[in-house]
């Protein structure tokens, strides 16, 4: 059963059973700050502080990645390309459903919100993911100094439940869905305010492009960090996010290249990727249906369970079921970047490149018109997120400009 309340200052209690808060309390707060608030950076860069202290940043990338990313400095720099901040304000209650595939991305969907200016409620996965507690306790401690943020701050957990979706629904003002085309069109459905704003992240797909001369003249130093970088886009989330490259398009792809390219990636992942016995099998058995299901397959080539390689001569109308997992990654040759342009369709999001020119990747992508591929970056950051993401610039969606005529 749940029971609104509405309050004087603007926010609602949402009284229901089976929802945990992690942080906060059902009594949320929603007036809207300005967007990169003197006091919300404060805060930002604060937790920043504390989060660098925790002695789970060695043990975990993304949390380290966090926390560099909510330095003061970063935090200056994305104000400075938001000229009018002075003149913006949240949009108001900030509704964030947080991805089950990425453990950190709820901590960076709030980081949005709040930059906005928005008070947030935040939903995490079911998962018990390790990194979720020590950010959180990291926030928990920050907003103890931060009362105005902390009275527009929710973390919450509940098991699915489409009635209690629901009703936070009707008070958001904006809604980050972070999910599969099914959850998202479901939440969409759900009732909400006539100005809410919906922004949502959901399946895609990304590849990489590299030019087998530059991995030629590569020195090793330049492969081993090409490699870790490769490692940390893909095999540190066992190729589930949306940003790991699932297929590798060679520009001069001799064999040599690919020999040299994919041993230094072998070398780092044997170094330090533990495969599980489930993801073993599923990689055998994605071979075995690929065959099946008359994939032109050129080669493939195995090096031990930790990396896998089908190589293609000929690729279909739709690349993106071309999915591999846990090391388990497609080939394709081409001489030229425009012979991408006929595969891609909005599913796609991210190019990762090594050797390449990325403004040649980008020309191609504007010239060809193409709907989909929204950032290109090097080798070693598809994972970076940052305030434009999947093309939406997230501080100016989220939040309002009061304008003067």
């Amino acid at each position: 059963m749940v029971e609104l309340k509405e309050q004087k200052s603007g926010g609602a209690a949402i009284h229901m059973k089976n929802v945990e808060y992690l942080i906060g309390s059902e009594q949320v707060l929603n007036t809207p700050m300005q967007t990169y608030s003197d006091e919300i950076i404060d805060f930002v860069s604060q937790f920043s502080r504390i989060l660098m202290k925790s002695p789970f940043l060695r043990v975990y990338p993304d949390i380290s990645a966090l926390a560099f990313w909510c330095r003061k400095s970063n935090i200056l720099k994305l104000k400075e390309g938001c000229a009018e901040s002075n003149n913006r304000l949240g949009r108001g209650l900030c509704f964030h459903i947080a991805p089950g595939n990425i453990p950190i991305n709820f901590a960076f969907s709030y980081m949005f919100g709040l930059l906005a200016g928005c008070s947030n409620i935040v939903r995490l996965s079911s998962k018990q993911y390790p990194q979720i507690k020590p950010v959180c306790d990291s926030l928990s401690e920050t907003l103890k100094d931060y009362p105005e943020i902390q009275k527009r701050t929710a973390f919450i957990r509940y098991a699915a439940d489409d009635e209690v979706t629901k009703e936070f629904c009707k008070n958001a003002d904006a809604r980050l869905i972070w999910g599969g085309d099914e959850t998202i069109a479901k939440v969409r459905s759900m009732p909400s305010k006539p100005r809410c704003v919906d922004v949502c992240f959901s399946d895609r797909y990304s590849i990489g492009i590299v030019d087998g001369k530059a991995v030629l003249d590569a020195t090793d130093e330049e492969m081993i960090r090409m490699a870790d970088g490769f490692y940390n886009d893909t095999y540190l989330m066992d190729q589930n996010a949306c940003s790991s490259q699932q297929i590798i398009f060679w520009l001069n792809g001799s064999d040599n290249a690919k020999d040299k390219f994919w041993n230094a990636v072998y070398k780092s992942a044997s170094n330090k990727y533990e495969l599980q016995a489930s993801i073993a099998v599923d990689k055998y058995t994605q071979i075995f249906e690929d065959i099946l299901d008359e994939k032109k397959i050129k080669s493939i080539n195995v090096n031990t369970n930790i990396l896998h390689r089908i190589e293609l001569s000929k690729l279909k109308e739709d690349i993106t079921d071309l999915r591999g997992k846990g090391g388990y990654f497609y080939e394709y040759e081409i001489k030229s970047i425009d012979e991408i342009a006929p595969f891609v369709t909005e599913k796609f999001q991210t190019v990762a490149y090594f050797g390449v020119d990325p403004e040649k990747i980008r020309r191609s992508v504007i010239e060809n018109e193409l709907r989909g591929i929204d950032r290109i970056v090097p080798i070693g950051k598809a994972m970076d997120i940052g305030i434009m993401w999947d093309g939406f610039d997230m501080v100016r969606v989220l939040s309002r400009l009061v304008v003067k005529e």
